[in-house]
């Protein structure tokens, strides 16, 4: 049984928000099926996402501000977000599934989990919010993620959420290999709220 596409995940977003956000869904949506198929799974791991993380965070700003930038990854996405533009030869999007939850309990041909750390994943800013600031008020906020990936001031974050409850933050070095460099000032109190 498919779910209907407006089922909410959480207080604001609804499964089409969450599956059909990213700007490569949008340039081939004729070609791509956004949705889980392993529904038993990923859905609830979806919801806890929105529950524990994503709504805190609207709650706090407002769904004005709020944008999404990449939500769940369908077997269907991830093809084409790991193919090239012909006219750049630059990817159409960053792709780890073995480690960004962005793919939740979705499932390989034999049977396998694409992603080895069960939970669910997405990236979003602020709209007139540094992404430092945001991720300071994250942590001061004591919100259970897995992992946070920190790209810049003016770039999305992606955080997860499931059963690890680690609150990993990384940044990225100039060559783009992820660090833990930089992270103390989240835990200090440099950043004003």
């Amino acid at each position: 049984m498919e779910p209907p596409a407006t089922l909410k995940l959480g207080k604001y977003l609804t499964l089409n928000d969450v599956c059909a956000c990213t700007q490569t869904y949008h340039k081939f949506r004729d070609r791509i099926d956004p949705f889980p198929e392993n529904l038993t799974e990923t859905l609830p791991a979806l919801q806890a996402l929105f529950q524990f993380l994503i709504d805190p965070v609207i709650d706090e700003f407002g769904s004005a501000r709020f944008r999404l930038t990449y939500g769940f990854c369908s077997r269907h996405l991830k093809k084409y977000l790991e193919r090239k533009d012909p006219a750049t030869g630059r990817r159409y999007g960053r792709v780890a599934p073995q480690l960004d939850q962005h793919m939740a309990f979705e499932k390989n041909r034999n049977g396998n989990y694409y992603c080895k750390r069960p939970g669910a994943a997405c990236d979003f800013y602020i709209i007139g919010l540094d992404s430092d600031r945001l991720v300071k008020w994250i942590v001061d906020r004591d919100l259970s993620f897995d992992s946070l990936y920190y790209y810049g001031i003016d770039r999305p974050i992606h955080i997860s959420y499931g059963n690890e409850h680690k609150r990993a933050i990384w940044t990225f070095d100039e060559g783009g290999r992820p660090t833990r460099k930089g992270i103390d000032r989240f835990y200090s109190s440099s950043l004003v709220n």
